[in-house]
């Protein structure tokens, strides 16, 4: 699972289930939801990552995991999952630390996927927030979706999911095709509010839901049809209601136009295609911003 600490919705975990010598283990434990987490017995873990997210991942465990500091190495002998908590631009690294018979990841990481062999890994989009090291995460249920967004898929969907559980926080446990809608949904809204935000400095997610409903409904609009074109799928009724929902739930995070990549880059190659190809550009409104903002 590979999640982006810094990001307001550690937008998705990439597990696998992974001779070397191991890990260091921490025994260090945090104060969040731990009497939650003894009372439910937890698949024990590897979790790669010592930040925001792995910390708080740790402390819903049973006190059996192994926490890996980024370039240490994930062991072969570890039953239970791995969940990968680190930017997303350290994946290559974790991997090349991970034995391939343990390979099975907030952004777009199915073509990172594929260039890896990766084939159909295990997932979670999660949409809950660590803002200082230490504090409880704030689970991100919204007036919409008061059961919680957050999701899972693969084989260790329900390992995970019960871990979440523990710490007091939702997850559900979603077919391939009902995660890939999520995990589109979840994409568009990072790229749509980052990039509404970088256009106004110092706007949070919460001043971009407020003071400029319009950009972002208009962006989010665009960037859903040209997923949906792309990916052949019908998403579900109300998308900019669930999407802004949750930046009021989060509304204190801050916006920046970073890890392109990950984000915006996979809507903008949507429009380089199409251009290539003679076509009209699917996102020209998200690519007249970007080239205001010099991103590209």
């Amino acid at each position: 699972m590979a999640t982006a600490s810094v990001s307001p919705t550690i937008s998705s975990l990439f597990l696998s289930p992974s001779k070397s010598s191991l890990p260091t283990r921490f025994r260090f434990r945090f104060r969040v939801r731990a009497s939650s987490a003894m009372a439910t017995k937890v698949v024990p873990a590897v979790i790669v990552g010592v930040g925001r997210v792995g910390r708080a991942l740790q402390d819903m465990g049973s006190g059996d995991d192994l926490l890996v500091k980024r370039g240490e190495p994930v062991p072969l002998d570890f039953a239970g999952p791995i969940l990968v908590c680190t930017r997303n631009d350290d994946l290559d690294a974790v991997l090349d630390s991970t034995p391939k018979s343990r390979w099975s990841a907030n952004g777009m990481l199915e073509p990172w996927f594929q260039s890896k062999g990766l084939g159909d890994p295990e997932q979670v989009l999660a949409y809950f927030a660590v803002s200082k090291l230490g504090e409880p995460p704030i689970d991100g249920k919204t007036d919409t979706n008061p059961e919680g967004l957050t999701a899972a898929y693969g084989k260790w969907a329900s390992a995970v999911a019960a871990r979440l559980h523990a710490g007091g926080l939702s997850c559900q446990v979603l077919d391939k095709e009902a995660f890939q809608k999520q995990m589109l949904e979840k994409l568009i809204w990072i790229a749509a509010f980052m990039l509404v935000g970088a256009r106004h400095p110092g706007a949070t997610v919460g001043v971009v839901e407020k003071e400029y409903r319009s950009e972002v409904s208009s962006l989010i609009e665009e960037l859903a049809s040209a997923a949906a074109v792309e990916k052949g799928i019908v998403f579900d009724e109300g998308m900019e209601d669930r999407l802004c929902a949750y930046s009021r739930a989060v509304s204190h995070f801050p916006t920046a136009a970073k890890e392109f990549k990950w984000r915006n880059g996979w809507f903008y190659s949507l429009s380089q295609k199409a251009v290539a190809e003679g076509k009209p550009d699917p996102c020209p409104l998200h690519t007249e911003w970007l080239k205001e903002l010099k991103i590209v």
